[in-house]
């Protein structure tokens, strides 16, 4: 795909998740603020200049230049408004500091049940499982010369234990090993029906690159049904080779795999040398080579597979439990990186800012299925939510902190105290936001394409 076109996608999708997701937040502030009649001077989707909205009672409701997410301004909601609102009944500041709490918490809380139940839609209404369904963590590959090829790793090898993981799947096999990078996880497999315990090191991640558990070695069997074969390309090397739409590739030099990834990784490994590729056409088997090629980058054979899943909705209580469990997977797992960067084992390089947000909401929105978009969606909303509720200054749990302190002060913190804290907090986000901003150009293609 262009690169212009993939810009434009990347854009269009931040904007669009963006925007859901922080004017959810900020209507969370919103209703809670209503409730208690604080005084809510606007409620704007986007900054800058207004472009059209309409005034009901005392707020004004608006569409603004910017469409980057959107604001709640409240009467006294500044720390330097109390002096010139300090007798107003409808502005923030003289309301109790309960209420001011529980407003300050309704943000990050209209972040969860967001992700909640865009979870709970995708399960009840979608719900997309393997064709063949995977009941354990098999290897499908190990990467000649990889890390996990020199821990003794081999393809069939079934995960019981990596790390402090029991019997995990593959999404918490690289949840372990992004939160242990350069570090040295015990892994126990199952090989021939005995356990081999082994010593894998997760690699360090080059800079400029997400992690990815398959840069370790690793090639997940995420399907057990072969690589459905869809819309051979004229010209290349899977016409050559005599694949037709609709076949079946059920061994690759012997090898059985599942998935294409594994397959493409296959081919880049061994730098075009020819493939012995066994294949199914109506249920008869055919042997054929062929010659991968330099296709877009990498060693390809010139075919788009056909997706190894099927929709299959869950029931409203079990949709309703798997919600829960992936928002309380993820929650756990952010709090995790954050406890990880302060004990120097999550690199903050790792982490990503509105570019990478964008590159990430761009490639969810063209792969194949609905998790990818609703997975990342309910993630982004998830972490929104925790790290508005971090106890740092600006941020929501900033304000609760020192509302609390001064619940156990049992008086109000000075205004020039306050504004120092303010200030001091507002240097200390821009200097890190530009460090993530920079992190996230780096990552960006243009910059992997120049590295030697």
């Amino acid at each position: 795909m262009p690169a212009a076109q993939d810009l434009a996608i990347y854009i269009i999708s931040f904007v669009v998740l963006i925007g859901v997701m922080v004017v959810v937040h900020e209507f969370g502030h919103f209703a809670v603020a209503k409730f208690f009649k604080v005084r809510v001077e606007a409620f704007s989707i986007g900054f800058g200049p207004r472009l059209f909205g309409f005034k009901r009672g005392e707020t004004d409701y608006k569409v603004c230049l910017l469409p980057l997410g959107g604001y709640v301004k409240m009467t006294g909601e500044s720390p330097t408004d109390t002096e010139e609102h300090g007798n107003d009944p409808g502005a923030f500041t003289t309301h109790s500091r309960w209420q001011r709490v529980l407003i300050g918490l309704a943000g990050p809380v209209a972040n969860f049940i967001l992700a909640f139940l865009l979870m709970i839609g995708y399960y009840f209404w979608i719900n997309e499982v393997p064709i063949h369904e995977v009941t354990q963590t098999a290897i499908e590959w190990v990467t000649p010369g990889s890390a996990a090829a020199q821990a003794g790793l081999q393809t069939g090898d079934v995960i019981r234990q990596f790390g402090p993981a029991e019997s995990p799947d593959w999404t918490q096999v690289a949840n372990r090993a992004a939160l242990n990078e350069n570090q040295t996880l015990p892994v126990t497999v199952v090989r021939d029906g005995k356990p081999v315990n082994l010593s894998l090191h997760i690699p360090p991640v080059p800079k400029g690159h997400d992690f990815d558990i398959t840069d370790s070695g690793l090639w997940p069997q995420t399907n057990l049904g072969a690589i459905g074969v869809d819309d051979v390309k004229p010209g290349t090397p899977a016409q050559r080779a005599g694949l037709r739409d609709g076949d079946q590739i059920v061994k690759v030099d012997g090898l059985e795999f599942h998935d294409v990834f594994t397959l493409l990784a296959y081919m880049n490994a061994g730098q075009g040398k020819p493939i012995t590729l066994t294949v199914l056409r109506n249920g008869a088997p055919l042997t054929m080579v062929a010659t991968p090629a330099k296709l877009d980058g990498g060693w390809k054979l010139g075919f788009t597979p056909t997706g190894p899943t099927h929709h299959d909705p869950l029931p409203l209580g079990k949709a309703i439990v798997q919600a829960k469990t992936f928002c309380r997977d993820n929650s756990f797992l952010i709090v995790e990186v954050l406890g990880g960067l302060f004990t120097h084992k999550v690199a903050v390089s790792q982490l990503s800012g509105p570019i990478g947000i964008a590159r990430m909401a761009g490639q969810a929105f063209k792969m194949r299925g609905y998790l990818p978009k609703f997975g990342l969606a309910a993630a982004i909303s998830i972490n929104l939510g925790i790290l508005n509720l971090l106890p740092f200054p600006i941020l929501d749990g900033g304000l609760i902190l020192l509302l609390l302190i001064e619940s156990v002060l049992r008086h109000d913190i000075s205004i020039n105290v306050k504004e120092r804290i303010y200030q001091a907090a507002f240097v200390v986000l821009v200097v890190f936001f530009a460090f993530v901003m920079f992190n996230d150009v780096t990552k960006l293609p243009i910059f992997n394409h120049v590295k030697p």
